[in-house]
Protein backbone atom coordinates (compact mmCIF):
# COMPACT_ATOMS: atom_id res chain seq x y z
CA UNK A 1 0.00 0.00 0.00
CA UNK A 2 1.44 3.37 -1.02
CA UNK A 3 2.11 5.64 1.98
CA UNK A 4 -0.20 8.65 2.24
CA UNK A 5 1.27 12.05 3.10
CA UNK A 6 -0.89 14.83 4.52
CA UNK A 7 -0.61 18.03 6.56
CA UNK A 8 0.70 16.12 9.58
CA UNK A 9 3.96 15.47 7.69
CA UNK A 10 4.64 19.11 6.75
CA UNK A 11 8.28 19.73 7.67
CA UNK A 12 7.60 23.42 8.30
CA UNK A 13 4.89 22.76 10.89
CA UNK A 14 5.79 23.75 14.44
CA UNK A 15 4.07 23.34 17.78
CA UNK A 16 3.31 25.82 20.54
CA UNK A 17 5.01 23.23 22.77
CA UNK A 18 8.45 24.73 22.22
CA UNK A 19 10.47 21.63 23.17
CA UNK A 20 8.96 19.86 20.15
CA UNK A 21 10.64 22.35 17.81
CA UNK A 22 14.20 21.78 18.96
CA UNK A 23 16.58 20.37 16.37
CA UNK A 24 17.04 16.65 16.88
CA UNK A 25 13.98 16.26 19.10
CA UNK A 26 12.56 12.73 18.92
CA UNK A 27 8.96 13.87 19.26
CA UNK A 28 8.19 16.86 17.03
CA UNK A 29 4.64 17.55 15.92
CA UNK A 30 5.25 15.35 12.85
CA UNK A 31 5.68 12.26 15.09
CA UNK A 32 2.96 12.08 17.80
CA UNK A 33 3.61 8.55 19.09
CA UNK A 34 1.24 6.83 21.54
CA UNK A 35 2.18 5.43 24.94
CA UNK A 36 0.87 4.62 28.41
CA UNK A 37 2.02 6.60 31.45
CA UNK A 38 1.39 6.99 35.14
CA UNK A 39 2.14 10.13 37.11
CA UNK A 40 4.61 9.60 39.93
CA UNK A 41 2.83 8.25 43.03
CA UNK A 42 -0.45 7.97 41.11
CA UNK A 43 -2.41 4.74 40.73
CA UNK A 44 -4.12 5.41 37.42
CA UNK A 45 -2.44 4.64 34.09
CA UNK A 46 -3.40 6.75 31.08
CA UNK A 47 -2.92 6.84 27.32
CA UNK A 48 -1.00 9.81 25.99
CA UNK A 49 0.81 11.22 22.99
CA UNK A 50 4.40 12.47 23.19
CA UNK A 51 5.07 16.03 22.05
CA UNK A 52 8.56 17.35 22.75
CA UNK A 53 9.31 16.70 26.42
CA UNK A 54 5.62 16.65 27.31
CA UNK A 55 2.75 14.16 27.12
CA UNK A 56 -0.78 15.05 26.05
CA UNK A 57 -3.33 13.21 28.20
CA UNK A 58 -5.92 12.01 25.68
CA UNK A 59 -8.61 11.22 28.23
CA UNK A 60 -8.33 14.81 29.42
CA UNK A 61 -8.61 16.02 25.83
CA UNK A 62 -11.79 14.02 25.42
CA UNK A 63 -13.24 15.41 28.64
CA UNK A 64 -12.58 18.92 27.34
CA UNK A 65 -14.77 18.16 24.34
CA UNK A 66 -11.93 18.80 21.91
CA UNK A 67 -12.54 15.58 19.97
CA UNK A 68 -15.91 16.15 18.38
CA UNK A 69 -15.95 14.32 15.07
CA UNK A 70 -17.27 10.75 15.10
CA UNK A 71 -13.97 9.04 14.21
CA UNK A 72 -12.08 11.24 16.67
CA UNK A 73 -14.52 10.41 19.46
CA UNK A 74 -14.35 6.71 18.65
CA UNK A 75 -10.56 6.77 18.92
CA UNK A 76 -10.56 9.01 22.00
CA UNK A 77 -13.03 6.72 23.80
CA UNK A 78 -10.62 3.85 23.13
CA UNK A 79 -7.90 5.90 24.88
CA UNK A 80 -9.83 5.96 28.17
CA UNK A 81 -8.16 2.70 29.23
CA UNK A 82 -4.78 1.73 30.67
CA UNK A 83 -3.38 0.23 27.46
CA UNK A 84 -3.42 0.88 23.72
CA UNK A 85 -5.20 -2.38 22.89
CA UNK A 86 -8.62 -0.82 22.38
CA UNK A 87 -7.22 1.89 20.12
CA UNK A 88 -5.19 -0.66 18.20
CA UNK A 89 -8.27 -2.80 17.63
CA UNK A 90 -10.13 0.04 15.86
CA UNK A 91 -7.90 -0.12 12.80
CA UNK A 92 -6.41 2.68 10.77
CA UNK A 93 -9.34 5.06 10.10
CA UNK A 94 -10.07 6.32 13.64
CA UNK A 95 -6.36 6.41 14.47
CA UNK A 96 -5.63 8.64 11.47
CA UNK A 97 -8.52 10.96 12.35
CA UNK A 98 -7.23 11.27 15.91
CA UNK A 99 -3.70 11.98 14.67
CA UNK A 100 -4.95 14.82 12.45
CA UNK A 101 -6.96 16.35 15.29
CA UNK A 102 -4.09 16.18 17.79
CA UNK A 103 -1.78 17.72 15.20
CA UNK A 104 -4.22 20.59 14.68
CA UNK A 105 -4.61 21.20 18.43
CA UNK A 106 -0.85 21.24 19.04
CA UNK A 107 0.02 23.30 15.96
CA UNK A 108 1.48 26.74 16.56
CA UNK A 109 -1.48 28.23 14.63
CA UNK A 110 -4.13 26.35 16.64
CA UNK A 111 -7.11 28.41 17.83
CA UNK A 112 -6.59 29.91 21.27
CA UNK A 113 -9.40 27.80 22.70
CA UNK A 114 -7.74 24.56 21.52
CA UNK A 115 -4.38 25.68 22.84
CA UNK A 116 -5.74 26.64 26.25
CA UNK A 117 -7.72 23.43 26.61
CA UNK A 118 -4.88 21.17 25.50
CA UNK A 119 -2.36 22.95 27.71
CA UNK A 120 -4.37 21.90 30.77
CA UNK A 121 -3.67 18.27 29.90
CA UNK A 122 0.06 18.40 29.23
CA UNK A 123 2.28 16.43 31.60
CA UNK A 124 6.08 16.63 31.78
CA UNK A 125 7.69 13.34 30.76
CA UNK A 126 10.04 13.79 33.71
CA UNK A 127 7.03 13.54 36.06
CA UNK A 128 5.74 10.16 34.90
CA UNK A 129 6.60 6.50 34.78
CA UNK A 130 6.20 4.91 31.37
CA UNK A 131 4.50 1.52 31.18
CA UNK A 132 4.27 -1.17 28.53
CA UNK A 133 2.14 0.33 25.75
CA UNK A 134 -0.11 -2.69 25.29
CA UNK A 135 -1.22 -5.88 26.93
CA UNK A 136 0.72 -8.30 24.73
CA UNK A 137 -0.88 -11.73 24.68
CA UNK A 138 1.39 -13.12 21.96
CA UNK A 139 4.91 -12.24 20.89
CA UNK A 140 6.66 -13.54 17.78
CA UNK A 141 10.32 -12.93 16.98
CA UNK A 142 11.52 -13.20 13.38
CA UNK A 143 14.97 -13.65 11.83
CA UNK A 144 14.55 -11.20 8.97
CA UNK A 145 18.07 -9.77 8.55
CA UNK A 146 20.01 -11.78 5.99
CA UNK A 147 23.24 -10.12 7.17
CA UNK A 148 22.62 -11.26 10.75
CA UNK A 149 21.57 -14.74 9.63
CA UNK A 150 24.66 -15.06 7.43
CA UNK A 151 27.09 -13.77 10.06
CA UNK A 152 25.72 -16.05 12.75
CA UNK A 153 25.48 -18.97 10.34
CA UNK A 154 29.17 -18.63 9.48
CA UNK A 155 30.06 -18.99 13.16
CA UNK A 156 28.35 -22.38 13.35
CA UNK A 157 28.25 -23.58 9.71
CA UNK A 158 31.11 -21.84 7.84
CA UNK A 159 30.46 -23.68 4.59
CA UNK A 160 26.67 -23.34 4.64
CA UNK A 161 25.64 -20.33 6.75
CA UNK A 162 22.04 -20.01 5.48
CA UNK A 163 19.68 -22.93 5.80
CA UNK A 164 17.76 -23.90 2.62
CA UNK A 165 14.48 -22.29 3.72
CA UNK A 166 15.84 -18.83 4.59
CA UNK A 167 15.23 -17.12 1.24
CA UNK A 168 11.77 -18.65 0.84
CA UNK A 169 10.14 -18.10 4.20
CA UNK A 170 10.23 -15.46 6.98
CA UNK A 171 11.71 -17.51 9.82
CA UNK A 172 10.27 -16.87 13.27
CA UNK A 173 9.60 -18.42 16.65
CA UNK A 174 7.00 -17.92 19.36
CA UNK A 175 8.46 -15.76 22.14
CA UNK A 176 7.45 -15.34 25.76
CA UNK A 177 4.95 -12.50 26.24
CA UNK A 178 4.93 -12.59 30.04
CA UNK A 179 8.59 -11.51 30.30
CA UNK A 180 8.25 -8.42 28.09
CA UNK A 181 9.37 -5.42 30.16
CA UNK A 182 9.41 -1.68 29.61
CA UNK A 183 12.61 0.33 29.22
CA UNK A 184 14.52 0.90 32.43
CA UNK A 185 13.55 -2.43 33.97
CA UNK A 186 16.73 -4.11 35.33
CA UNK A 187 17.60 -7.41 33.67
CA UNK A 188 18.54 -10.26 36.00
CA UNK A 189 21.33 -12.45 34.59
CA UNK A 190 19.61 -15.77 33.88
CA UNK A 191 20.72 -19.20 34.97
CA UNK A 192 20.39 -22.25 32.79
CA UNK A 193 21.90 -25.44 31.55
CA UNK A 194 25.02 -25.19 29.39
CA UNK A 195 27.57 -27.57 27.94
CA UNK A 196 31.17 -27.03 26.86
CA UNK A 197 32.54 -29.48 24.32
CA UNK A 198 32.07 -33.08 25.42
CA UNK A 199 31.85 -32.26 29.14
CA UNK A 200 28.73 -33.04 31.12
CA UNK A 201 26.11 -30.27 31.15
CA UNK A 202 26.05 -27.93 34.13
CA UNK A 203 23.56 -25.44 35.57
CA UNK A 204 24.49 -21.90 36.52
CA UNK A 205 24.55 -18.23 35.44
CA UNK A 206 25.08 -17.53 31.76
CA UNK A 207 28.56 -16.33 30.85
CA UNK A 208 27.47 -15.25 27.35
CA UNK A 209 24.73 -12.67 27.94
CA UNK A 210 24.00 -10.63 24.82
CA UNK A 211 21.68 -7.93 23.50
CA UNK A 212 19.78 -7.98 20.20
CA UNK A 213 19.03 -4.71 18.39
CA UNK A 214 15.55 -5.11 16.94
CA UNK A 215 12.47 -3.23 15.77
CA UNK A 216 9.07 -4.41 16.93
CA UNK A 217 5.70 -3.73 15.39
CA UNK A 218 2.28 -4.02 17.00
CA UNK A 219 -0.76 -5.59 15.41
CA UNK A 220 -3.71 -3.24 15.09
CA UNK A 221 -6.97 -4.77 13.90
CA UNK A 222 -6.60 -8.55 13.92
CA UNK A 223 -8.09 -11.38 11.89
CA UNK A 224 -10.43 -14.25 12.66
CA UNK A 225 -9.11 -17.74 13.24
CA UNK A 226 -8.83 -19.54 9.90
CA UNK A 227 -8.83 -16.34 7.82
CA UNK A 228 -5.41 -15.37 6.38
CA UNK A 229 -4.39 -11.73 5.87
CA UNK A 230 -3.52 -11.03 2.21
CA UNK A 231 -0.13 -9.44 1.66
CA UNK A 232 -1.74 -6.42 -0.01
CA UNK A 233 -3.81 -5.70 3.12
CA UNK A 234 -1.15 -6.54 5.71
CA UNK A 235 -0.06 -2.99 6.52
CA UNK A 236 -3.64 -2.05 7.40
CA UNK A 237 -3.20 -4.45 10.31
CA UNK A 238 -0.01 -2.76 11.63
CA UNK A 239 -0.44 -0.05 14.28
CA UNK A 240 3.12 1.14 14.74
CA UNK A 241 6.67 0.35 15.80
CA UNK A 242 8.89 0.39 18.89
CA UNK A 243 12.43 -0.60 19.87
CA UNK A 244 13.03 -4.16 21.07
CA UNK A 245 16.02 -5.66 22.89
CA UNK A 246 15.57 -9.42 22.81
CA UNK A 247 18.19 -10.30 25.41
CA UNK A 248 19.88 -13.64 24.74
CA UNK A 249 21.94 -16.07 26.81
CA UNK A 250 24.06 -17.50 24.00
CA UNK A 251 25.53 -20.44 25.92
CA UNK A 252 22.12 -21.57 27.20
CA UNK A 253 20.65 -21.09 23.74
CA UNK A 254 23.43 -23.05 21.99
CA UNK A 255 22.81 -26.16 24.11
CA UNK A 256 19.01 -26.09 24.08
CA UNK A 257 17.92 -24.80 20.67
CA UNK A 258 18.18 -28.03 18.64
CA UNK A 259 15.79 -29.36 17.46
CA UNK A 260 12.97 -26.98 18.49
CA UNK A 261 14.61 -23.56 18.70
CA UNK A 262 15.09 -20.91 21.41
CA UNK A 263 13.60 -21.44 24.87
CA UNK A 264 15.13 -20.45 28.25
CA UNK A 265 18.01 -18.63 26.56
CA UNK A 266 15.47 -16.04 25.40
CA UNK A 267 12.43 -16.14 27.66
CA UNK A 268 13.96 -14.47 30.74
CA UNK A 269 13.40 -10.89 29.44
CA UNK A 270 12.70 -8.79 26.36
CA UNK A 271 12.83 -4.98 26.71
CA UNK A 272 10.56 -2.57 24.83
CA UNK A 273 10.65 1.19 24.37
CA UNK A 274 7.42 2.80 25.65
CA UNK A 275 6.43 4.98 22.69
CA UNK A 276 4.74 3.45 19.64
CA UNK A 277 5.43 5.45 16.48
CA UNK A 278 2.45 4.94 14.20
CA UNK A 279 2.66 3.62 10.68
CA UNK A 280 1.28 7.02 9.55
CA UNK A 281 4.18 8.93 11.12
CA UNK A 282 6.60 6.68 9.21
CA UNK A 283 5.05 7.43 5.79
CA UNK A 284 7.77 9.87 4.61
CA UNK A 285 10.48 7.31 5.32
CA UNK A 286 9.15 4.35 3.39
CA UNK A 287 11.40 2.93 0.73
CA UNK A 288 11.61 -0.03 -1.61
CA UNK A 289 11.94 -3.54 -0.25
CA UNK A 290 15.38 -5.13 0.06
CA UNK A 291 16.96 -5.75 -3.36
CA UNK A 292 17.52 -9.48 -3.56
CA UNK A 293 20.72 -10.75 -5.10
CA UNK A 294 20.65 -12.11 -8.61
CA UNK A 295 19.67 -15.75 -8.47
CA UNK A 296 17.70 -15.45 -5.23
CA UNK A 297 14.19 -16.88 -5.49
CA UNK A 298 11.29 -14.48 -5.90
CA UNK A 299 8.85 -14.44 -2.99
CA UNK A 300 6.03 -16.94 -3.40
CA UNK A 301 2.78 -15.32 -4.61
CA UNK A 302 1.23 -15.08 -1.13
CA UNK A 303 4.28 -13.03 -0.04
CA UNK A 304 4.45 -10.80 -3.11
CA UNK A 305 2.70 -7.48 -3.61
CA UNK A 306 4.02 -4.90 -6.06
CA UNK A 307 3.19 -1.96 -3.80
CA UNK A 308 4.96 -3.67 -0.90
CA UNK A 309 8.03 -4.17 -3.09
CA UNK A 310 7.99 -0.46 -3.94
CA UNK A 311 7.15 0.96 -0.50
CA UNK A 312 7.45 -1.86 2.06
CA UNK A 313 10.94 -0.97 3.25
CA UNK A 314 11.60 1.51 6.04
CA UNK A 315 14.58 3.87 6.19
CA UNK A 316 14.99 3.80 9.97
CA UNK A 317 18.34 3.93 11.74
CA UNK A 318 18.89 1.76 14.81
CA UNK A 319 21.77 2.28 17.22
CA UNK A 320 23.05 0.34 20.23
CA UNK A 321 25.36 1.73 22.93
CA UNK A 322 26.98 0.32 26.08
CA UNK A 323 27.73 2.04 29.38
CA UNK A 324 29.86 0.04 31.81
CA UNK A 325 30.01 0.73 35.57
CA UNK A 326 33.57 2.06 35.22
CA UNK A 327 32.52 4.37 32.37
CA UNK A 328 29.60 5.61 34.48
CA UNK A 329 31.90 6.34 37.44
CA UNK A 330 34.36 8.19 35.18
CA UNK A 331 31.63 10.29 33.56
CA UNK A 332 32.26 8.77 30.13
CA UNK A 333 29.37 8.77 27.66
CA UNK A 334 27.98 5.46 26.39
CA UNK A 335 30.01 4.03 23.50
CA UNK A 336 28.22 3.18 20.26
CA UNK A 337 28.72 -0.49 19.38
CA UNK A 338 26.69 -0.64 16.19
CA UNK A 339 24.36 1.28 13.89
CA UNK A 340 22.21 -0.47 11.31
CA UNK A 341 19.21 0.35 9.13
CA UNK A 342 15.87 -1.41 8.95
CA UNK A 343 15.81 -1.04 5.16
CA UNK A 344 18.41 -3.84 5.02
CA UNK A 345 15.95 -6.53 6.16
CA UNK A 346 15.38 -9.35 3.70
CA UNK A 347 11.66 -9.46 4.56
CA UNK A 348 9.25 -6.53 4.96
CA UNK A 349 6.88 -6.02 7.88
CA UNK A 350 3.95 -6.85 5.60
CA UNK A 351 5.57 -10.11 4.51
CA UNK A 352 6.23 -11.11 8.12
CA UNK A 353 2.66 -10.38 9.16
CA UNK A 354 1.08 -12.00 6.08
CA UNK A 355 3.19 -15.11 6.55
CA UNK A 356 2.28 -15.28 10.24
CA UNK A 357 -1.43 -15.31 9.35
CA UNK A 358 -1.11 -17.41 6.19
CA UNK A 359 -2.06 -20.63 7.97
CA UNK A 360 -5.12 -18.99 9.51
CA UNK A 361 -3.39 -17.99 12.76
CA UNK A 362 -5.50 -15.33 14.44
CA UNK A 363 -3.47 -12.22 15.25
CA UNK A 364 -4.98 -9.95 17.89
CA UNK A 365 -4.75 -6.25 18.67
CA UNK A 366 -1.65 -5.67 20.76
CA UNK A 367 0.25 -8.73 19.57
CA UNK A 368 3.93 -7.93 19.10
CA UNK A 369 6.02 -9.03 16.13
CA UNK A 370 9.77 -8.31 16.18
CA UNK A 371 12.23 -8.25 13.32
CA UNK A 372 15.04 -10.24 14.87
CA UNK A 373 18.50 -8.70 15.13
CA UNK A 374 18.92 -5.91 12.57
CA UNK A 375 22.43 -6.01 11.08
CA UNK A 376 24.02 -4.54 7.99
CA UNK A 377 26.74 -5.45 5.55
CA UNK A 378 29.80 -4.26 7.51
CA UNK A 379 31.12 -4.68 11.03
CA UNK A 380 29.89 -1.28 12.22
CA UNK A 381 26.34 -2.42 11.52
CA UNK A 382 26.24 -5.61 13.58
CA UNK A 383 23.35 -5.77 16.00
CA UNK A 384 24.61 -8.10 18.73
CA UNK A 385 27.84 -9.11 20.47
CA UNK A 386 27.66 -12.64 19.07
CA UNK A 387 28.33 -11.15 15.63
CA UNK A 388 30.48 -8.22 16.71
CA UNK A 389 32.94 -10.33 18.73
CA UNK A 390 32.78 -13.45 16.52
CA UNK A 391 31.34 -15.48 19.38
CA UNK A 392 33.80 -13.96 21.85
CA UNK A 393 36.97 -14.45 19.80
CA UNK A 394 37.39 -10.73 19.00
CA UNK A 395 36.46 -8.72 22.13
CA UNK A 396 35.24 -5.12 22.00
CA UNK A 397 37.50 -2.60 23.77
CA UNK A 398 35.72 0.14 25.72
CA UNK A 399 37.05 3.71 26.31
CA UNK A 400 38.25 2.64 29.79
CA UNK A 401 40.36 -0.15 28.32
CA UNK A 402 37.90 -2.80 29.49
CA UNK A 403 37.03 -5.56 27.05
CA UNK A 404 33.74 -7.26 26.40
CA UNK A 405 33.12 -10.61 24.79
CA UNK A 406 29.63 -10.60 26.27
CA UNK A 407 27.86 -8.45 28.86
CA UNK A 408 29.05 -8.04 32.45
CA UNK A 409 26.93 -7.31 35.51
CA UNK A 410 26.29 -3.58 35.79
CA UNK A 411 26.52 -2.96 32.04
CA UNK A 412 23.73 -0.82 30.62
CA UNK A 413 22.58 -1.28 27.02
CA UNK A 414 20.83 1.62 25.29
CA UNK A 415 18.92 1.26 22.02
CA UNK A 416 17.83 4.28 19.99
CA UNK A 417 16.11 4.72 16.66
CA UNK A 418 15.27 7.57 14.30
CA UNK A 419 14.19 8.40 10.76
CA UNK A 420 15.50 11.30 8.72
CA UNK A 421 15.16 12.29 5.08
CA UNK A 422 15.67 15.49 3.10
CA UNK A 423 12.49 17.52 2.96
CA UNK A 424 10.97 16.01 6.11
CA UNK A 425 11.33 16.48 9.84
CA UNK A 426 13.47 13.95 11.69
CA UNK A 427 11.46 11.78 14.08
CA UNK A 428 12.71 9.42 16.78
CA UNK A 429 11.59 6.36 18.68
CA UNK A 430 13.06 7.42 22.02
CA UNK A 431 15.24 4.87 23.79
CA UNK A 432 15.16 1.39 25.26
CA UNK A 433 17.44 0.79 28.25
CA UNK A 434 18.31 -2.12 30.48
CA UNK A 435 21.02 -2.70 33.11
CA UNK A 436 22.31 -6.17 33.99
CA UNK A 437 21.88 -7.38 37.57
CA UNK A 438 23.78 -10.35 39.02
CA UNK A 439 22.16 -13.77 38.81
CA UNK A 440 19.97 -14.94 41.65
CA UNK A 441 21.54 -17.41 44.06
CA UNK A 442 21.25 -20.95 42.69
Amino acid sequence: MKPVLDQTHDSKAQSWVESANLAGADFPIQNLPFGVFRRHAAAEAKVGVAIGDRILDLDGMQNEGLLAEQSERLAANACAFDSLNQLMALGAGPRRALRRRIHAALHRDAPASDRQSASRHLVAQADVDMLLPAVVRDYTDFYASIFHATNVGKLFRPDNPLLPNYKYIPIGYHGRASSLVVTGTPIRRPCGQTREGDADPKFGPTTALDYELELGFFVGAGNHLGEPIPIGAAEEHIFGVCLVNDWSARDIQAWEYQPLGPFLGKSFATSLSPWVVTIEALAPFRTSAFARAQGDPAPLPYLFDQSDQEHGGLDLWLEVSLLSPRMREAGIDPVVLGRSNFRDLYWTMAQMLAHHASNGCNLRAGDLLASGTVSGADKTARGCLLELTSRGKDPVTLPTGEQRKFLHDGDEIILQGFCERDGFRRIGLGSCRGTILPASAT
